[in-house]
């Protein structure tokens, strides 16, 4: 049953032990290089974006190095973020990279789609995704405009949504007691898996429609199934 139901993107960290009790308040610098980076990172998957759109569309097939690429992009994006302010759950820097690093705590990988379906490429990103995007507005902020645009490829999620707000109290609560209370943490990561699977399924990156279901804490339930607890 677990394995008919894990879903292919697969979102995994793991919790530091010792976290800094205050460098959460100045990691909004730290991540500056990271940011600006990112930036021109997101204008070239936006456009590449738009060329696998036709590619899917003529020859069912994802281009396999703008599908690397792409993947890349969202893995970088997810290790900064869950370095600064949508998870606060390492303290170890992110490095500059879109290749996957197996030692960062952050980690995020989308197994490469063989056969895509022309037809659903046309509506899958907007039309059958409305519903999760409408979710994902209220875990970010900025529900209304994010879903009535469809846009979900500028992935910093740190504003004033509901994984912003469970953060912030993360954060108080390590600046008192020097813990980050886990149940906190499991929450916070089953919502970021939630933003991190919409994310690939609007980019085109599969068909699988993402669950309406929070797989809360570190381990992805996809990740359980391929390397079960000895």
């Amino acid at each position: 049953m677990t394995v008919a139901t894990a879903y292919p993107v697969r979102v995994d960290a793991h919790l530091d032990p010792h976290l800094s009790r205050w460098l959460w308040l100045v990691k909004w610098v730290l991540v500056i290089p990271h940011v600006i980076v990112l930036f021109f990172l997101w204008i070239a998957f936006t456009a590449l974006s738009i060329v696998a759109f036709f590619a899917i569309l003529f020859t069912a097939r994802y281009p396999r190095p703008i599908f690397e690429f792409n993947v890349g992009v969202l893995r970088w994006t997810w290790r900064v973020n869950y370095y600064a302010y949508s998870a606060l759950g390492t303290d170890q820097y992110p490095p500059f990279t879109l290749a996957e690093v197996p030692d960062n705590p952050a980690q995020l990988h989308v197994p490469y789609p063989d056969h895509l379906s022309r037809g659903l490429v046309l509506v899958k990103w907007w039309l059958l995704a409305l519903p999760h995007l409408l979710i994902v507005g209220i875990l970010i902020g900025g529900g209304a405009s994010l879903a009535s645009s469809s846009d979900t490829r500028s992935y910093t999620w740190t504003a004033a949504g509901l994984i912003g707000l469970l953060v912030l109290i993360a954060a108080v609560t390590l600046a008192f007691t020097g813990r980050y209370p886990r149940g906190l943490y499991d929450l916070i990561l089953g919502l970021n898996r939630w933003v991190l699977r919409v994310a690939a399924y609007t980019s085109l990156m599969t068909d699988a429609y993402p669950p309406f279901r929070l797989d809360s804490g570190g381990t992805d339930p996809a990740t359980a199934v391929i390397t079960p607890a000895r």
